[in-house]
């Protein structure tokens, strides 16, 4: 049974295929469980790599069998990795054999658009280096982008701000608090042929909001010194790209995507230039999507920013919702 929702999936996604390869795009998803018969399973090509992940359950070793010998029939001549990420907090759990591990832990370059990502089956953190389902997004920044100045927050390996760039930004800033994530970014970039070098701000992003909005930052909350941040010049930008995970603390503020997105959203709406473009992302299922817009509606007139248009962006036809409630919601608004 397995293997017929793998083969249902793969001639469902035969058209898109030949599109995205028209494209120059050698990553996407194959199989996305949760609608497609296995809940918990997905599985997504990079190039020459196949990559299976088992969410909240463990795909017994029959069945990772059945998925590999199917894919080898499929789409002869690729590697094959399987990621146990059933336990809490979606680690990595599953040993593999030198033979596997070693392809699992080599870097690769792939394309998307036609723009080059460094990815890696298994390395120190949880994820590949590239969310697939946010291609939408990643390919309506990139036809914004022209004459444009960007700032990509919660940039991850700042795959956002890397198609700003190679679609004729002018300015573009990444911010994340992670050293490794941006290295990767910077690595991305330098593997493309960018018209100038974007800039990567390692920071917690309240802090580096709060400065490009011209609000300041305190150094004493509480009777408590804040940790150093790096000094940021204010100034407002065309495109504001917000990503942020589901829950983080920091000593600058909260984010919580369910009971509090308006503490991180503001910010970043008076980063935003008047008739500017604010794209906001929120990951997490059990948000509904009206409900979640209201929360910024109102949250954009309290900061007296109204939101002047929304449109929503879906992820392409890879990760199919027959319902089109898809876990990642995308709202592009102009403010």
């Amino acid at each position: 049974m397995l293997t017929d929702h793998l083969s249902t999936a793969l001639e469902s996604r035969k058209s898109l295929i030949d599109q995205l390869l028209e494209e120059s795009t050698q990553c996407y998803r194959l199989f996305h469980g949760s609608v497609e018969g296995a809940p918990g399973l997905t599985i997504d090509r990079y190039g020459d790599l196949i990559l299976a992940q088992g969410f909240h359950q463990f795909l017994s070793p029959e069945d990772r069998h059945e998925v590999a010998d199917f894919y080898a029939a499929a789409l002869p001549g690729l590697d094959f990795i399987y990621n146990d990420r059933s336990q809490a907090n979606s680690r990595v759990n599953n040993p593999l054999p030198a033979e596997i591990l070693e392809p699992a832990q080599r870097q690769r370059t792939v394309s998307e658009l036609g723009v080059k990502y460094l990815i890696q089956a298994r390395h120190a953190g949880q994820d590949p280096w590239l969310f697939l389902d946010a291609r939408a997004a990643r390919r309506r920044v990139m036809a914004e982008a022209t004459q444009k100045s960007v700032l990509n927050l919660f940039a991850y390996t700042c795959g956002t701000g890397l198609v700003a760039g190679m679609g004729g930004a002018t300015h573009v800033v990444n911010v994340d608090f992670a050293d490794t994530n941006l290295s990767i970014g910077k690595e991305n970039a330098r593997i493309n042929e960018l018209p100038f070098r974007p800039r990567f701000v390692k920071s917690d992003a309240f802090a580096a909001m709060r400065q490009y909005a011209g609000l300041g930052q305190p150094t004493r909350v509480r009777g408590k010194a804040m940790p150093p941040f790096p000094k940021i010049e204010a100034r407002q930008f065309d495109i504001v790209y917000l990503d942020p995970p589901r829950y983080a603390k920091s000593p600058f503020g909260v984010v919580d995507l369910i009971n509090d997105y308006a503490g991180v959203f503001k910010p970043a709406l008076l980063c935003t230039a008047e008739g500017g473009t604010l794209i906001c992302c929120n990951n997490v299922a059990q948000v509904d999507r009206d409900a979640w817009l209201g929360q910024l509606e109102r949250s954009a007139v309290k900061a007296g920013r109204p939101i002047r248009e929304v449109e929503w962006i879906s992820p392409e036809a890879d990760f199919p919702s027959p319902d089109g409630k898809h876990p990642l919601k995308i709202a592009l608004l102009r403010v």
